[in-house]
């Protein structure tokens, strides 16, 4: 499936200057943050040629792609939360607070981003319904902009689909960067994710730092 303008342009046409399309990475992973990509976009025609969801290109093509959008669009922002803000906040709270931090980044450069393209069908972004009985701080958070969702975003979606690549680039990075430390668990291979071999090092050598302890991980049962 190619993907295109049509659904930016349904929101240009209804008067959104700037429309942010906005993916996720790593919400699924037993290690490791959960990362969130946003590119924004004014009304144009063009794209890097061969973009599409990060999980149909190869680890080079996608780094070559996130590489072709660097001048990409108005804007571009990557944000994570950590297992730490997993455990605590849970994974659609973590995933909301990557979510602002990306938007927040590209609010600093200036840009006022109208609308976004949500990959998806459930939305994570925008906070629940306040009451009576939240946290005064929650109550006071930014206002998050018009959230339109899109199921399979990352395959249609021109803004989605960049967002993919570049939270995959980032997010792979930092979990190569991590195998340094922590060889045992594969994650130069595997990402954090569940894979037999990272189960087995979980359960030989316990979890780490970098692993949500909130999560059900194999118990640990030393040699």
């Amino acid at each position: 499936m190619a993907v295109s303008f049509d659904h930016e342009r349904a929101l240009w046409d209804a008067g959104a200057r700037v429309v942010a399309g906005i993916d996720e990475v790593g919400r699924g992973a037993l290690a490791g943050p959960v990362t969130v990509g946003v590119c924004a976009v004014s009304r144009c025609d063009g794209w890097p040629e061969g973009l599409a969801d990060s999980k149909r290109l190869t680890a080079r093509r996608r780094e070559a792609m996130a590489d072709a959008l660097a001048g990409f669009g108005v804007a571009r922002a990557v944000a994570h939360a950590s297992p730490q803000e997993i455990d605590a906040l849970g994974i659609v709270g973590a995933l909301r607070l990557a979510g602002n931090r990306a938007l927040a980044a590209i609010e600093a450069e200036g840009i006022v981003v109208e609308a976004i393209l949500l990959d998806g069908k459930h939305d994570w972004l925008t906070p629940p319904t306040a009451s009576l009985f939240d946290d005064p701080a929650t109550a006071s958070a930014p206002r998050t902009p018009p959230v339109m969702m899109v199921i399979k975003g990352d395959d249609a979606c021109v803004s989605i689909a960049a967002g993919s690549v570049l939270a995959k680039v980032e997010r792979d990075a930092i979990m190569v960067a991590a195998h340094a430390e922590y060889p045992h668990f594969g994650w130069d291979g595997n990402k954090g994710y569940g894979a037999a071999t990272h189960l087995d090092a979980i359960r030989m050598h316990g979890p780490s730092d970098l692993h949500r302890r909130s999560w059900s991980l194999p118990a640990h049962e030393p040699a």
